[in-house]
């Protein structure tokens, strides 16, 4: 499967996914960051449906609380996993992957939970922004290798290009892919360059 991995500045549209979509059509699937669509959820699915490629990442209802939501959208633009953030983990099956999908701080605060949570081939995980600390980046860093080795799954990370966390200085942005094995296939940090990961062949392209 080809994944693109979206690190697209906070925006109320969704012009950069459709921008990358046109501009690399024979991507299987785009994974973007928590809370990127907003509550462009109509466009976002004519997106799947017009370019036949999953999307993979995180929505909005502006009224709810908590108003995260994980969202994954199929080929034929049906939404087919939609779950707020902090309930149980949600798995779906999509071009014979069975897909688990965590939320931001879900890796820290509650992990991959539910009692479907085995035998999971990928680990989803769109991150809102970027990190605040040096310290909070290798954390998160650790906290996904031990996910992928206890799990036995890939799990491919992002997090928006801007935006900090409640207003701090600091802020790094993150997108990584680890394998099965806890092996780093690679990590992106302070660099939000597009990337599409091959992952049968672990081969990343930077775009």
């Amino acid at each position: 499967m080809k994944i693109l991995i979206l690190q697209p500045k906070l925006e109320k549209n969704v012009e950069q996914l459709e921008k990358l979509l046109r501009i690399n059509p024979s991507v299987d699937a785009v994974i973007f960051p928590e809370g990127y669509l907003n509550e462009n959820m109509e466009q976002a699915c004519n997106l799947a449906k017009s370019y036949n490629t999953i999307l993979i990442g995180g929505h909005r209802r502006l009224q709810d609380k908590p108003k995260d939501r994980a969202i994954i959208i199929n080929r034929k633009g049906e939404i087919v996993l939609d779950r707020v953030k902090y309930s149980p983990t949600s798995f779906v099956v999509e071009e014979g992957l069975r897909i688990g999908h965590i939320l931001c701080d879900e890796l820290i605060v509650q992990g991959i939970t539910g009692e479907e949570a085995s035998d999971i081939d990928l680990i989803i995980h769109p991150i809102g922004v970027g990190m605040f600390s040096e310290e909070q980046f290798v954390e998160w860093i650790n906290e996904a290798q031990k996910a992928a080795i206890r799990y036995k799954a890939m799990i491919i990370g992002t997090s928006h290009a801007d935006g900090s966390f409640k207003g701090c200085d600091v802020s790094i942005p993150i997108a990584y892919c680890i394998d099965k094995n806890g092996n780093i296939v690679f990590i992106s940090k302070n660099d939000v360059r597009t990337r599409i990961l091959d992952s049968e062949t672990k081969v990343v392209s930077v775009l």
